[in-house]
């Protein structure tokens, strides 16, 4: 498999401005249809017409084309109302073109196999004790599942792979450069996995793309979730860490190599605790997952999920601790929510991981202190909300990241990729 570089991918377009300048017209026509039906899914061909400015002929020839490379089907008719003739249904076909996705996580370890137009085909998921992992490790099982999923994907026209890593990426040299949550430090994981899956029957040179999981469920939340209609946003997802992504005016704002936005070591306590990136009171060292179990006065051998839920059981059932630790965590949060605002003013902060599942209790805390910090005209524009992937995001995000590519050449890449 190639470790390839790749160029930064619009969350709405899944496509590169770089890569368009090297497409005909009628490529960029192609590219046009395959981005409305890979975000919107089943499109009329009247409803094409209309967002394309395309008149119906083209339409035709280019449905018919998506057809032939087996990236489309027409399926049924769209029912109107009034005279005209119906208009032909056209639908993503999932198995057109897909992607094989990895989640490395501190609690597990998970891949998918999706298709064009976001379907998941087949998922596996280790949910695994809160430790440190050995790289060796977690390649070996990501190999295993994927393996294990063959009949999902072999024979089909494989766009890439995507990985979604709890760490600092270098996404120019493939490298997980510090995943002190992990207990990572300058791990050649694309090379090294790129290895691993090539024995389990992965193409050799099947371009691999490695990227921080918070910019990933940046770009799932923006592309298939709560930011489908949002060019600017913040993800914020918590964990045993704090992981950050931006959209910003409908771009991945990455940084050089990958590395920006990594707001959960920026600092707001001078006199706070050590964080494991080795800095003194970072955001996550107060407001991630340990400071509120910590507050909490939840038992250290009760990490993730669980534990979340037995500081929402005990708030619930009045526990003054519990309450006061939702509350403090909440103003720690909303204090950083003011920097991020101020700092890239979006119009949508999406909240992932714990803070899913912690949002209502959190929310009036979070208001509060982000009301004193935000400058108010920024503060006036931005909406608060839920990811609605959950779960799942951070795996949809590295099979975006990876079918990215099958917008920069479409007839290239359906072509060329050969399958295993």
């Amino acid at each position: 498999m190639a470790v390839e570089r790749q160029s930064n991918p619009s969350p709405r377009t899944g496509a590169s401005g770089a890569a368009h300048a090297g497409l005909n017209v009628r490529q960029r026509n192609l590219v046009a249809l395959l981005r409305i039906l890979h975000v919107d899914g089943t499109t009329s061909r009247a409803r094409l017409t209309q967002l394309t400015g395309l008149n119906r002929s083209t339409i035709g020839g280019l449905v018919g084309e998506l057809r032939a490379l087996g990236l489309a089907v027409e399926n049924g008719y769209e029912v109107t109302p009034g005279p005209g003739r119906p208009s032909p249904l056209v639908e993503p076909r999932p198995e057109g073109a897909i992607a094989l996705a990895v989640e490395l996580t501190v609690d597990s370890l998970a891949t998918a196999v999706i298709g064009f137009g976001g379907a998941i085909l087949a998922e596996r998921r280790l949910v695994r004790p809160r430790r440190s992992v050995e790289p060796d490790e977690a390649i070996e099982e990501v190999a295993r599942q994927i393996g294990a999923m063959r009949r999902s994907w072999e024979g089909a026209p494989l766009a890439g792979v995507g990985v979604a890593v709890a760490g600092l990426t270098n996404r120019l040299t493939g490298t997980v450069d510090f995943a002190p949550n992990l207990g990572w430090r300058d791990v050649p994981l694309s090379e090294r996995l790129s290895q691993a899956l090539t024995a389990v029957g992965v193409p050799e040179h099947l371009p691999l793309d490695l990227a921080n999981e918070a910019d990933l469920g940046a770009l799932a939340e923006a592309r298939r979730g709560a930011g489908r209609d949002v060019d600017d946003l913040v993800y914020v997802s918590g964990e045993v860490g704090i992981g950050v992504g931006v959209i910003a005016g409908g771009q991945p704002l990455l940084g050089a190599a990958g590395y920006a936005a990594e707001a959960g070591h920026m600092l707001v306590n001078p006199e706070g605790a050590t964080c494991g990136c080795g800095a003194r009171g970072c955001w996550e060292t107060e407001a991630g997952e340990r400071a509120l179990l910590r507050r909490a006065g939840i038992e250290p051998s009760l990490v993730g999920g669980e534990a979340i839920e037995a500081v929402l059981a005990r708030a619930a059932d009045g526990d003054p601790v519990a309450t006061a630790a939702i509350e403090e965590t909440g103003r720690w949060l909303g204090l950083g929510f003011g920097n991020l605002v101020n700092l890239f003013n979006p119009r949508l902060v999406v909240l992932g991981g714990l803070y899913h599942r912690l949002f209502e209790p959190l929310k009036p805390f979070i208001c509060a202190a982000f009301g004193s910090r935000a400058l108010r005209v920024s503060a006036d524009m931005v909406q608060l909300g839920v990811s609605e992937l959950g779960d799942e995001a951070l795996l949809i995000g590295a099979a975006e990241l990876a079918l990215s590519r099958l917008f920069d050449d479409p007839l290239g890449l359906v072509n060329r990729v050969p399958t295993a």
